[in-house]
C-alpha cells in the first residue's frame, strides 16, 4: 500500500542478521516499532536474527492507516517472517497487543514456528465492539496510547484512530479468536495485572483455549499495557530469552 506521509522519527523498521534463530517482533494497533525497539535490539545483541517490521499504515499518519485493512497488516508480518525463514533455521514470534493477535494468526498458519511470546495480546475488546452498533460515528476517534506506568516514558503512536481501522481490528480479533484451538506451538503469555487498553482476561482465555502442550502465563505486576517500555521490561527479556533457548536447545 502506498503511503502519503513520511515515516516518523523512531518508527522505522529494524532488521539485523545474526545466528540461525530468528525472532519476529510485532508492534501494536496505532503504534510503531518504537514500542518494541528495546526488545528487538536486545535480542539482536544476544546474537539472534531479528525482524521488526513497521505494519502497513502505521508510524506515519492516521490517514495512511485509514486506507489499510487487517490483511495489509498480516501481509507486513508475513513478509518479515519470510525474510527470517530465508536466513534462519528456527523462528519465534513476539507480539505486543495486536502484535500478539498477529502472532497467534501466524502460529495458526505456520505450524513450523518454534514458539510465540504474547505481551498483553488482544482477542476481544468489548468497549471497541460496542462501536460497531453506534450510528453516525465520527470518522476519527480519540486513541488510547502511552498506557505506561513508568513516568516520563511515551509511546510513539497515533493520537487519533480511524473508525474504519477499528472495524478492521475487530474483524481480525474475531477471526483469530475463532481459530485459537488451531494454535499448537509453545506459548509464553505475559499479562499486565493492570491494563487500560486490553482486558487482562484476554490472556487467560488464550491460555485456556490454544491447543498447546507447552503454555505458560506470566503476570506483570509493575506495568500497564505497553509493558515493553515499562518497569517489567527486564522480566520480559529474561523470560523470553529462556523460552527461546528452551525450545531450540534439544531440536
Amino acid at each position: 500500500m502506498e503511503e502519503n506521509y513520511p515515516v516518523l522519527s523512531g518508527a522505522e523498521a529494524f532488521y539485523q542478521e545474526g545466528n540461525d534463530l530468528g525472532i519476529l517482533v510485532i508492534h501494536g494497533f496505532t503504534g510503531s516499532p518504537q514500542s518494541m525497539r528495546p526488545l528487538a535490539e536486545t535480542y539482536a545483541k544476544s546474537g539472534y536474527t531479528v525482524a521488526m517490521p513497521r505494519l502497513s499504515g502505521h508510524g506515519t499518519h492516521y490517514e495512511d492507516m485509514e486506507k489499510t485493512s487487517y490483511k495489509d497488516w498480516v501481509a507486513s508480518v508475513e513478509e518479515a517472517l519470510d525474510w527470517l525463514k530465508k536466513r534462519t533455521r528456527f523462528q519465534f514470534v513476539v507480539g505486543l497487543s495486536m502484535g500478539g493477535t498477529l502472532a497467534l494468526h501466524l502460529a495458526k498458519q505456520h505450524d513450523d514456528l518454534k514458539g510465540i511470546v504474547l505481551i498483553n495480546a488482544a482477542i476481544e475488546i468489548q468497549q471497541m465492539e460496542a462501536l460497531r452498533e453506534e450510528e453516525n460515528q465520527s470518522r476519527y476517534l480519540e486513541s488510547i496510547h502511552s498506557d505506561i506506568q513508568k513516568e516520563g516514558v511515551k509511546e510513539l503512536a497515533y493520537d487519533k484512530v480511524p473508525y474504519a481501522s477499528v472495524i478492521q481490528l475487530l474483524d481480525l480479533l474475531h477471526g483469530v479468536r475463532a481459530d485459537l484451538a488451531n494454535v499448537h506451538c509453545p506459548a509464553l503469555i505475559f499479562v499486565s495485572d493492570e491494563d487500560h487498553v486490553v482486558p487482562p482476561d484476554n490472556a487467560q482465555y488464550i491460555f485456556d483455549t490454544i491447543f498447546s502442550e507447552h503454555t505458560e502465563l506470566v503476570h506483570l505486576e509493575n506495568s500497564y499495557h505497553v509493558a515493553t517500555l515499562d518497569y517489567d521490561f527486564d522480566l520480559i527479556i529474561e523470560r523470553s530469552l529462556e523460552f527461546f533457548q528452551q525450545y531450540t536447545m534439544t531440536k
